[in-house]
């Protein structure tokens, strides 16, 4: 088992230099190997700024044989691209979200995956974070009884730019494929299936021909809903709801909490709320160490596949639902 998985970072975007390598570097098990970006000149400065000896371009990263895994932060029409060469190159791959935009392409990814015999892992961190590890343990043990809604909002005011990514549409800008994905993949995970038909309708800005807001109506088995509301237009929301027969289960911060704040579950019975504080965690540090510790146990069997086939096939329904203004039935 290696002690540690050496990392090699292919884009030197925002959540790189926040998140993704302060969370390699201080991670128990991953150490940072090198950083690549489109020039020399950037990925130097950036290695400088982490005190990392190596850095190159991205091919120079994929080339290098001391790196076991990659993390992939690039524009997301850049992602199948890189995510295949670093399959070829014999490396692990984390990629941020989302990291297909298309259930083809999704499907083709994993099987360059499968046939270099490497893991992939879409970067939703929230997962990790234990509030959400509590709140299925409060659904397992019937708390608020038969759940049968999931009700989540994740919104916040960006106005448009040219310069920013979420509003260029060939680089794969749009809140769907930045925000509402968070939202799908967290409905799939609190009801542990993926949906019978989907409705999504998205609200495009004529300007910039991205989707900038929209809404999904998800429906499942037993008659369970998903009611999912997200974009760029919005007070700040970054919250679910759990409704079963007996209570909701509340979410209050439930994406993107600081590695400082100590997030609050919230349980409403008989007019009664009981409220629950977390401990303060670091989602993006336990993500990498749950990724390097799938590495170091040496499975061939991409323990995620299912999650990202699942997500990929999800977010496709809700493009097709949104250009023929109808509900999509989904076929696994």
């Amino acid at each position: 088992m290696k002690s540690k998985i050496k990392f090699g970072i292919i884009g030197c975007s925002s959540i790189a230099k926040k998140s993704a390598i302060p969370s390699i570097i201080m991670g128990n098990n991953s150490t940072l190997e090198s950083i690549g970006s489109r020039t020399i000149q950037k990925s130097k400065k950036i290695a400088k700024e982490f005190s990392c000896s190596n850095f190159g371009t991205y091919d120079e990263i994929l080339e290098n044989d001391n790196i076991d895994a990659v993390y992939i932060s690039l524009p997301m029409s850049l992602h199948e691209k890189w995510v295949i060469k670093a399959a070829r190159s014999g490396k692990h791959i984390l990629c941020e979200k989302s990291t297909s935009l298309s259930y083809d392409s999704a499907k083709k990814i994993i099987r360059e995956c499968k046939k270099n015999d490497v893991l992939i892992k879409e970067n939703f961190t929230f997962k990790l974070h234990p509030q959400h590890k509590k709140i299925l343990g409060l659904i397992k043990k019937n708390t608020i009884g038969d759940i049968n809604t999931f009700s989540a909002r994740y919104s916040f005011n960006l106005s448009g730019s040219k310069k920013n990514l979420r509003f260029n549409k060939k680089l794969g800008g749009g809140s769907l494929n930045d925000v509402g994905c968070y939202l799908i993949s967290a409905c799939i995970f609190i009801f542990d299936e993926i949906p019978k038909s989907i409705f999504c309708n998205l609200n495009m800005d004529e300007k910039f021909g991205v989707d900038t807001s929209g809404n999904i109506l998800l429906n499942f088995t037993n008659n369970k809903i998903g009611i999912l509301s997200f974009g760029y237009k919005n007070y700040f929301q970054s919250t679910y709801d759990v409704w079963g027969n007996k209570g909701i289960i509340k979410s209050e911060r439930a994406f993107n909490p600081s590695n400082r704040m100590k997030p609050i579950i919230s349980i409403h019975q008989n007019d009664k709320v009981r409220k629950i504080i977390i401990p303060e965690s670091d989602q993006f540090q336990l993500t990498i160490e749950n990724f390097c510790s799938t590495i170091q146990k040496n499975s061939r069997r991409n323990v995620y596949e299912k999650e990202f086939l699942n997500q990929a096939l999800i977010m496709n329904a809700a493009r097709i639902s949104n250009t023929k203004h109808s509900v999509i039935k989904i076929k696994n």
